[in-house]
């Protein structure tokens, strides 16, 4: 029986959930499993991936071959390097204390990348609510400019016309005061 390392896909139309799975290469993408090894979310920025390390290189060990997806979710999380040093270890290469800090320093240098990209997002995304925010306050600022002018145009208009009326009446006295006398 060929073993395969591959991806389970749960979650509703358009929001896909994945389990990372050890399944007999023969059986229905959706169907049975031999063993749960982890979670994949790709909905998140970064993808959220959740995985036991050590059942990943168990099931790598006994030989099970991941497909291409389930190969890059191993070797993000550091499962293939784990199998790489143990591979070293059985051949004497290496001691299990030196492939422990390898794989230590590893995951730790992977950690800082992951931190710095969230990091990064967060700081874009602000940068780009503090833009939007700027935008929208000088959009404000002017329609209130535009405003107060056209409230001050009404009035400026309204005034000299009132005047205008004004001069008029004692125009209209005095014609008909001499018509009069």
């Amino acid at each position: 029986m060929s073993v395969k390392i591959r991806l389970q896909r749960h979650g509703k139309k358009g929001k896909p959930f994945y389990w990372v799975v050890a399944a007999d290469a023969r059986s229905k993408r959706d169907g049975k499993y031999l063993e749960k090894i982890g979670t994949y979310n790709p909905n998140t920025n970064p993808a959220t991936i959740d995985l036991n390390l050590d059942s990943a290189v168990k099931w790598l060990n006994n030989g099970a071959q991941p497909t291409d997806t389930a190969k890059a979710i191993l070797s993000y999380k550091g499962a293939l390097l784990k199998h790489h040093l143990e591979g070293g270890i059985r051949k004497g290469a290496l001691t299990q204390e030196q492939a422990d800090a390898k794989l230590a320093t590893w995951l730790e240098a992977k950690a800082g990348k992951v931190d710095a990209k969230k990091d990064g997002l967060t700081k874009a995304q602000a940068d780009a609510k503090a833009k939007a925010f700027k935008a929208e306050q000088d959009v404000n600022a002017k329609r209130l400019a535009a405003a107060a002018k056209a409230e001050a145009d009404a009035i400026a208009a309204a005034t000299p016309a009132t005047e205008e009326v004004a001069e008029e009446a004692p125009a209209a006295e005095e014609n008909n005061e001499t018509t009069e006398a």
